[in-house]
């Protein structure tokens, strides 16, 4: 290490500037420690953030690779029964579900409100009056009385038979309706649903086919919340599930919360 004295200057004075010199440098190495650590924090932080974003991608590409069952893409739930239950969300999917899948042992629910969907009971003649009123319940739910505000609604069931594309003479059925022919059977479900929570698994449904399933599930009821906003404060109840799914089973048109059952 050299050092420079200036000759025109004392010993004491040479030290003095020597001294404030390592003073500054005492300072910036001090300065330099605190960056130093600050950035190594900055550094775990955003490691941190890095798992966290990766774990998060690897939920959602395992969600992707999950194999869906073919009926997912329409409304769908399981009833008490153990019945499975679809109907078309759309036009377009009301056709599929009375084109593609309604067999002869199936039963079919709709409402005389146009733009309701058709439900179908897979098996549903072997069922009795409580899946007939869980599906009937979904149909409404699902139905225009929803965004209405309608407490209750009146759906009607009949047998695949009843059911035609043939119009009458001199009229035409659009895109995902349908003729009904002969007795209609009538019940008056109340407009409420639940969304419940399975381990990590998000179902929906009356309440009580989801109340069989799960203790953990909220009741929702037609409001004036939108889908986007109730879907947060649902996962918060429900303490888990993904939004996505949750907004699956929200009907469309304003809703609230009316209870929340407590975990057993």
């Amino acid at each position: 290490m050299e050092l420079e004295f200036d000759l025109a200057k004392t010993v004491d004075e040479n030290a003095g500037r020597y001294f404030n010199l390592a003073k500054k440098a005492k300072k910036k190495l001090e300065g330099a420690k605190k960056a130093l650590e600050e950035s190594r924090k900055e550094l775990a932080q955003l490691q941190l953030q890095g798992e966290r974003h990766l774990l998060e991608e690897e939920k959602k590409q395992q969600k992707k690779e999950c194999k869906r069952e073919w009926y997912e893409k329409f409304h769908w739930f399981i009833s008490s029964e153990g019945f499975l239950c679809i109907g078309g969300k759309d036009a377009t999917s009301n056709e599929l579900v009375i084109k593609k899948h309604l067999e002869p042992d199936d039963l079919v629910l709709h409402t005389d409100m146009a733009g309701s969907p058709f439900f179908i009971i897979k098996n549903g003649q072997r069922a009795t009056e409580l899946t007939f009123q869980e599906a009937a319940q979904a149909v409404a739910v699902y139905s225009k009385a929803w965004k209405l505000g309608h407490s209750s609604a009146d759906v009607f069931y009949v047998y695949p038979n009843q059911v035609t594309k043939e119009a009458k003479p001199g009229e035409y059925i659009g895109k995902g309706s349908f003729m009904i022919y002969g007795k209609t059977n009538y019940l008056h479900p109340r407009l409420e649903y639940a969304i419940g929570l399975v381990e990590n698994e998000v179902i929906g449904g009356p309440i009580t086919a989801v109340e069989r399933k799960t203790k953990n599930f909220i009741v929702v009821v037609p409001g004036r919340e939108k889908k986007s906003a109730l879907a947060k404060k649902i996962k918060a109840k429900l303490k888990g599930g993904d939004l996505d799914d949750i907004d699956k089973f929200l009907p469309s048109g304003g809703a609230e919360i009316k209870r929340a059952s407590s975990k057993k």
